[in-house]
C-alpha cells in the first residue's frame, strides 16, 4: 500500500496535470469554474478559513480524496489548526449519521405495516 504522501503527490500531481490540460485547451467552462472557487472562497461574512473548514466536511462525507487533500491543506494555509480540522471532519462524521437515522424512520414504517397491519 503506498504511503499516504504517495497519495497526496499523485493526487497533487493528476491536479496539476489535468488543470494545465483544461487552461492550455482554453476551456471555457474551467475558466468559469476557476472563478467561481475563487469568488466561493474569498472573505465574506464567513472567512476563507472557515469556507475552507466547511469544505473540509462536505469533502469526508462525498468521499472526494481530491477535495479531502486540497481543503485541508488550503485550510492550513489559511492558519487552521490541528483541532478545527477534526472538528470539522467530526461535524461531517455526524452528517453522515443524521441522514441514515432520518432514512431509518422510513424502514421502521415500513416495518410497522409489515408487522403491525390494523
Amino acid at each position: 500500500m503506498d504511503s499516504i504522501d504517495e497519495r497526496i503527490n499523485e493526487i497533487n500531481k493528476k491536479r496539476k496535470w489535468a488543470n494545465g490540460k483544461l487552461i492550455k485547451s482554453s476551456s471555457k467552462v474551467f475558466k468559469i469554474i476557476q472563478e467561481l472557487e475563487k469568488a466561493t472562497f474569498a472573505d465574506g461574512s464567513l472567512t476563507k478559513k472557515q469556507k475552507e473548514l466547511i469544505a473540509v466536511g462536505i469533502s469526508v462525507i462525498t468521499n472526494c480524496e481530491s477535495c479531502m487533500q486540497w481543503h485541508i491543506s488550503e485550510a492550513v494555509n489559511d492558519g487552521a489548526s490541528e483541532q478545527e480540522i477534526l472538528e470539522a471532519i467530526e461535524v461531517a462524521f455526524e452528517m453522515g449519521i443524521g441522514p441514515a437515522t432520518v432514512n431509518g424512520r422510513f424502514a421502521l414504517e415500513v416495518m410497522d405495516s409489515l408487522f403491525h397491519k390494523k
